[in-house]
C-alpha cells in the first residue's frame, strides 16, 4: 500500500498542514467545503503511484492549519498566496494544480494570476465563467433568494453554530445529499429557520462510496475546531469580485481540464450546453471538458477511478 504521509510546511505566514505520497513531478490537491485533505484519499495513492509527488494541505482555516482572526484575511489572493507560497515551500518552480468545489477557484485563479508556477490547471465543480457586471452575491440574491447557502453563510455564527452542533450529522446529510445517489437534486437554499445541514433529509443508508469510517474521519478532522475559518471564504466573496477587476478580459493560458458529475447541483446553475463554450471562451487551452453521468458534488470520492485516470493523464500532459 502506498503511504500517505503527514506534516507541517510553513508558507505565507501559516503552518499548512499537508497529506503527501509519492515522489517526482508536483502535483497539488485543494479541497472545497465543508472538507480537507481525506476528500483526496483516492488521488494520492493513484498520483503517487503514477509516479507523481501529490500534496493536498488542509487550506488556510481549516483543522491543523488554522489561520487568521480577520475575515479580510480570507481572500482569493491571500488563498492564490498559500497555495504559491507552499509549491515554492516544497522545493519546487511549478505544480499541476488541482481543486474541487472552493479549492477550485483556488485553482483557477492561481492559473490566472501565476500561470509561470500552474504548468497545468485542473478544476472539479466549479468552472470558471467571466466576472459577473455586478458583485457576486447581488446577483446570487436576484437568482436564488435571501436563504440561497452563500447569503445564509454571511452570517457570523448562526452559519458556524448550525454545523457545529452535530458534526456528524451535518457531515453525513450533506455528503449524501450533495451526491449523484440522492433521489433529487435539490436547491442549495437554507430552510427558513434551519441550517446548512437541513437543505438534505438524514439517509436511509450510505452509497457505496461512502462508509461509516469515511464520515468518522471528517467528523474527527473537525472535532473541536470552529468553522469560521471556513467560512470566512464565504464571506469575502464581494470583496474577491471587487479585487479581481483588473483580470477582467484577461485569459487563462495554462493547460486546463474540467471535470464534474452531472448529478452536481453546482453544475445545475449552468446551461449545460452553453457551459463548455462559455469556458472555452475565457481559457486558451481548455484540454478536457467531461460531466460524468450520475455522479455528483463530490466527484472524486464517487468514481475515483474515472477521476484518477483522468487526472494522472493530464498530469502526465504537463508535466
Amino acid at each position: 500500500m502506498t503511504e500517505i504521509r503527514h506534516r507541517t510546511v510553513p508558507a505565507n505566514g501559516l503552518q499548512l498542514r499537508i497529506a503527501e505520497a509519492g515522489e517526482g513531478p508536483l502535483v497539488l490537491l485543494l479541497h472545497g467545503f465543508p472538507e480537507s485533505w481525506y476528500s483526496w484519499r483516492h488521488q494520492l495513492v493513484a498520483l503517487a503511484e503514477a509516479g507523481f509527488h501529490a500534496v493536498a494541505p488542509n487550506q488556510r482555516g481549516y483543522p491543523g492549519t488554522g489561520g487568521p482572526a480577520a475575515v479580510e484575511d480570507y481572500t482569493i489572493l491571500h488563498l492564490v498566496g498559500d497555495a504559491v507560497a507552499l509549491i515554492e515551500a516544497l522545493g519546487e518552480s511549478t505544480a499541476t494544480v488541482v481543486g474541487h468545489d472552493w479549492g477550485a477557484p483556488v485553482a483557477w485563479h492561481t492559473a490566472l494570476l501565476r500561470p509561470d508556477v500552474v504548468r497545468g490547471v485542473a478544476a472539479l465543480s466549479v468552472p470558471y465563467s467571466k466576472r459577473s457586471p455586478t458583485p457576486t452575491l447581488t446577483g446570487l440574491r436576484s437568482r436564488f433568494g435571501d436563504n440561497f447557502y452563500q447569503l445564509y453563510f454571511q452570517q457570523p455564527g448562526v452559519a458556524e453554530a448550525g454545523f457545529e452542533a452535530d458534526l456528524d450529522r451535518a457531515f453525513r446529510r450533506s455528503l449524501v445529499g450533495l451526491s449523484g445517489d440522492s433521489p433529487h437534486i435539490r436547491p442549495l437554499v437554507v430552510p427558513e429557520g434551519g441550517g446548512f445541514a437541513d437543505i438534505w433529509p438524514a439517509p436511509e443508508k450510505l452509497p457505496s462510496w461512502l462508509t461509516e469510517q469515511d464520515i468518522g474521519a471528517y467528523v474527527r478532522e473537525y472535532a473541536g475546531t470552529s468553522l469560521t475559518g471556513p467560512l470566512n471564504w464565504y464571506r469575502n466573496i464581494d470583496r474577491n469580485w471587487a479585487l479581481t477587476a483588473a483580470w477582467e478580459t484577461a485569459k487563462i493560458t495554462p493547460p486546463a481540464l474540467m471535470l464534474a458529475g452531472d448529478r452536481d447541483p453546482v453544475i445545475s446553475w449552468f446551461d449545460p450546453v452553453r457551459l463548455e463554450a462559455s469556458m472555452r471562451s475565457v481559457i486558451s487551452d481548455l484540454r478536457g471538458f467531461r460531466l460524468l453521468p450520475g455522479a455528483g458534488h463530490w466527484v472524486q470520492q464517487e468514481r475515483p477511478e474515472e477521476i484518477n485516470a483522468a487526472l494522472v493523464d493530464f498530469a502526465g500532459a504537463t508535466s
